[in-house]
């Protein structure tokens, strides 16, 4: 019983942030950034994605469904992403070589 009470605690958690994100301009700031990363892939630009921890493969992934596609029924154009996340034998030995500073200054 104490099990399922946490599921329902974090769906509700999920619910109240999703709801508290209708009542401020969050909306509004994520269509802004929506329309500056589509005028940046028009204008050709490259999306550059980063994250820590599970936030770099959450990078990883989107930039892999920008590449490919988002969906198996949509064929269109790849879209020029990258994560800077991606080679992470380079940003190891860079952090343990210089710093963590370094990484993608080199």
């Amino acid at each position: 019983m104490k099990n399922q009470q946490n599921i329902q605690n974090l769906f509700n958690r999920s619910i109240e942030l999703k709801q508290k994100v209708l009542t401020t301009n969050a909306v509004e700031k994520i269509e802004e950034m929506a329309l500056l990363i589509a005028s940046a892939l028009e204008n050709g630009n490259k999306l550059l994605l980063c994250g820590n921890g599970g936030s770099a493969a959450d990078a990883q992934h989107l930039a892999a469904e920008l590449v490919v596609r988002l969906r198996s029924n949509v064929n269109r154009r790849a879209l020029p992403a990258i994560s800077l996340a991606m080679d992470s034998s380079a940003i190891t030995a860079c952090a343990n070589d210089f710093s963590f500073d370094d990484i993608f200054a080199r």
